[in-house]
């Protein structure tokens, strides 16, 4: 959270600045897409430490939380000078945040429908 808070600080080209413009800003754009579910994934690992593993609501709860961190993102790229704040910005943001969010979810369930068959067949033998 600290790294995507420092980068926002500084002017968008202060660490890459590719020579051929379009290509430049197309990359960053993409990093709308990237930056915040790796937010969400970093969030869900980090439940997946805990013995009780992450329920759905968690799931939500981290997604939710990235999401959030989107908001206080673009409103403090808002704040400083060289930045600007762009609800396009957000709505990427909540797009990789989904997309990641798919992927856990269907992961957790098939998890979860073969802990359960595990059970089912301890107990039958």
């Amino acid at each position: 959270m600290a790294v995507i808070w420092i980068q926002s600080s500084f002017p968008s080209d202060k660490f890459v600045h590719l020579p051929k413009e379009s290509v430049d800003n197309t990359i960053k754009e993409l990093l709308h897409l990237i930056e915040f579910a790796i937010l969400y994934v970093l969030l869900v690992l980090a439940l997946l430490s805990r013995r009780a593993g992450v329920s759905i609501r968690l799931n939500v709860a981290c997604a939710v939380f990235a999401a959030l961190y989107g908001v206080s993102d673009e409103i403090h790229q808002s704040l400083i000078l060289s930045r600007s704040k762009s609800w396009v910005g957000f709505f990427k943001d909540v797009i990789g945040i989904n997309v990641c969010f798919y992927f856990v979810l269907g992961a957790l369930s098939k998890r979860r429908i073969a802990e359960g068959a595990g059970r089912v067949g301890a107990s039958q033998g």
